[in-house]
This record gives structure tokens, C-alpha cells and sequence, in this order.
């Protein structure tokens, strides 16, 4: 039944969208060799590479201070950044399965000594997810989610504004952008240890713009994931 599904309807390799080939995996193998994970050394803080091993910080992270404890995340984006647009903008929702494999496998251990009580996707505008169809971050925090057997908590956070695309603005302009951008609407489970779950890291502006309303409504240990994260 497998094999007539998949000649039905092929798979489709989550980087080049390229139709797989039966017995080939979950994704093709010249996009296997194209990966670029990431790895040591990196920030201490919040994960994104660092070019030598003696140093601990990036340079966004000595400059600043982050609400989030620690941060993580698997793929160098400037390797997999087709793949995240055709997930976040043309609707290829069933990327989602691999990304959480492979968050799985890459940050597994990590997750596990973290013990967090569950996963919270970071919030997309109401009228910007119904636009769109669906939120990228709770599609991803779904997949961990089933992989890691981890509560997804979609509706503790909601986000009350709607804020200019991060991407086109500077440091500065993202954390004025993201002030009082999101809201706690419940914390009935009274949760301790939360990972917040987004697509893409850069600054870390939207995650600390989140963590800070979770650290107000009383959670004591934020984590942050990432699919995919830049260098400094």
C-alpha cells in the first residue's frame, strides 16, 4: 500500500522540492551532500556559529542581554534557505515531518536535559496566518512534538500585533518593532520550562520579545529552537 501511495502521489525532496526516487529516503542525495549543519564551536548563549574555538559569545550576544536561558538550533540557513521559504510561503507544510526528524537526531540530547514541560511555536498575526493558512513554527513544533513526544501549547501565547517583517529592518528596529507585540492568554497548566519554537533565528529579537511575556506570566526556564540560524 506504501508503494502504490508513493507512485501515486511521489514524495518530494524537502530541500530541491525534487520528485524522490523510490528507496532513495527522505530527502535526495545531492541535497544530503549540500547540508551544512551546525556545530562547534557556538555561541554558549544562543547557538549560532562561531569562526574559533576559544571564543564562548557571538557578537550579538556580548552586546546584549537575551530572556531566554539558552538557544539551539540545526541547519546553517544560508544551506537550506530555498527550503524554508517553500515551508513558510508556498504552503510545503509536509517539509515539516524531516525538519523534525532531524531536529530530532541534531538536538535531541540537548532537548532531553533541557526537560522541558512543553513547546510553545512563536505566534503568527491572526490576520497574517489565516492569509497564509498556517503557522510555519507550529507546524514545526508539531513535528518535534510527535518525534520527542513533547506538549505542543499553541494557544498560551497570542501575538496582538502585527508587526513589520523582521528581515527588513537593523537590530534596533526589531526590538522596537516586537515591543508588546505578544500577549500570555493562559497559563492554566502552570508551566515551568518552555523551548519556543521558530523557523528561522537571527538576532534573537523575537524570541526574547517572547520570552519576556512568559517570563512575566511566571515561567521560570525559556529555552529557544531554531530550524535554521545565521552567523553574527
Amino acid at each position: 500500500m506504501n508503494i502504490l501511495k508513493e507512485l501515486v502521489y511521489p514524495a518530494r525532496c524537502p530541500m530541491c522540492d525534487e520528485i524522490l526516487l523510490l528507496g532513495t529516503g527522505k530527502i535526495c542525495k545531492a541535497c544530503r551532500k549540500r547540508l551544512v549543519y551546525v556545530s562547534e564551536p557556538v555561541c554558549r548563549k544562543c547557538g549560532k556559529p562561531l569562526q574559533k574555538m576559544e571564543e564562548e559569545y557571538c557578537g550579538d550576544c556580548m552586546e546584549r542581554r537575551h530572556y531566554f536561558k539558552e538557544g539551539a538550533a540545526v541547519f546553517s540557513y544560508s544551506s537550506i534557505k530555498e527550503s524554508v521559504y517553500r515551508f513558510k510561503y508556498e504552503g510545503r507544510q509536509e517539509y515539516g515531518v524531516y525538519y523534525g526528524e532531524q531536529v530530532r537526531l541534531r538536538l535531541g540530547q540537548k532537548i532531553r536535559m533541557w526537560n522541558p514541560d512543553g513547546l510553545i511555536p512563536v505566534p503568527l498575526y491572526r490576520k497574517k496566518q489565516q492569509k497564509r493558512g498556517y503557522n510555519q513554527a507550529e507546524i514545526l513544533a508539531r513535528a518535534i512534538s510527535k518525534e520527542m513526544d513533547i506538549p505542543v501549547y499553541n494557544n498560551l501565547v497570542v501575538r496582538i500585533r502585527n508587526t513589520v517583517p523582521q528581515k527588513e529592518l537593523d537590530i534596533q528596529a526589531r526590538e522596537n518593532n516586537l515591543k508588546r507585540a505578544f500577549k500570555i492568554y493562559q497559563n492554566d497548566v502552570k508551566l515551568k520550562t518552555i523551548i519556543i519554537v521558530d523557523d528561522i533565528y537571527t538576532t534573537g529579537s523575537t524570541m526574547d520579545a517572547l520570552a519576556l511575556e512568559c517570563k512575566r506570566s511566571g515561567i521560570e526556564n525559556i529555552y529557544c529552537i531554531s530550524l535554521a540560524i545565521g552567523r553574527t
